[in-house]
């Protein structure tokens, strides 16, 4: 079992602080200790427009866990009155692995998000945790990612890039989608993405999609459109305007686009839970929502 550093304190001792943009770097640290990318483009995110929450090492140098919540709502609908939390980017440091600091962090996650129900994707080493915690698991999402060879074809659906003045369409689109109101996390997509694309049908928009970098990919997130053949021609117009590989992380319910997906070159990668507290299932409408922005932060 790892163990501290000798005459270091333990994390358990430690306090568990607010983290910044500040702590930007510390962050990516941590994530690359655990063999995951640094993602320092999607942490910044995360940190700007959610709350992160960690315990610094006690060697004095960077995090020895950390986390983000990142709240949303309230919407319309009985599931959400309260709004919802996203619980992502639980990380705990190779060295204090298995010593309880990351179930400590959680739970003080969840006590600061109070009442509101709460909702993470789970890898398949991080689900017992989260089962224990009281999470149960209320649905399933597949990554995939390749080079889009655009061998099946889009269906004819008019797309074009976004713009300033499709902002309050796009909002109120994706509140009646998501359930909830994100407009904190939406309004950051123009600077954060590189490609924000709507789809739309005789001027009214039907659908939007974002490709957002992180590494060597393009990740397709947020995926919101009336229906499949949407999706899919949003999805052909990013491909369309990068030569990166694409990653997405499609709803299994979705089993159309993801058939489309794998035909067209995006290889099955992993699985992840997708689990609630506290509520029984995700607000919004599940047949329009094929993929989160990221799943750090649904």
């Amino acid at each position: 079992m790892p163990t501290p550093l000798p005459d270091a304190p333990s994390p358990l001792s430690l306090p568990i602080r607010r983290l910044t943009l500040e702590d930007l770097t510390a962050c990516a640290d941590l994530s690359e200790n655990r063999g995951w990318p640094r993602e320092e483009h999607k942490w910044s995110l995360l940190l700007a427009a959610g709350t992160g929450y960690g315990i610094g090492d006690p060697s004095g140098k960077g995090l020895a866990t950390a986390c983000v919540l990142t709240s949303y709502g309230p919407g319309a609908g009985a599931h959400a009155r309260l709004g919802l939390g996203a619980v992502g980017m639980v990380l705990v440091a190779e060295r204090y692995a298995r010593q309880g600091i990351g179930r400590r962090l959680m739970r003080h996650a969840m006590a600061e998000a109070g009442h509101t129900p709460l909702t993470l994707h789970a890898t398949p080493a991080g689900r017992p945790l989260y089962e224990q915690l009281g999470f149960v698991v209320t649905g399933r999402a597949e990554m995939v990612q390749g080079r889009f060879t655009a061998v099946a074809a889009a269906p004819p659906v008019t797309t074009r890039p976004a713009t300033a003045e499709d902002l309050p369409a796009l909002l109120r689109l994706d509140a009646e989608v998501f359930g909830l109101d994100r407009t904190h996390v939406l309004t950051r997509l123009p600077a954060f993405t590189d490609q924000l694309r709507v789809a739309e049908d005789s001027g009214e928009i039907t659908g939007f999609a974002a490709a957002w970098p992180n590494m060597e990919t393009h990740v397709v997130g947020p995926l919101i459109a009336r229906d499949t053949a949407t999706a899919q021609a949003l999805v052909a117009s990013l491909a369309a305007h990068t030569d990166r590989p694409l990653r997405t992380d499609i709803d299994v319910r979705h089993e159309e686009l993801l058939a489309w997906l794998k035909a067209n070159g995006l290889d099955p990668i992993a699985f992840n839970a997708v689990m609630t507290y506290g509520v029984p299932g995700l607000p919004g409408d599940w047949t329009r929502r094929f993929a989160p922005l990221t799943v750090a932060a649904g």
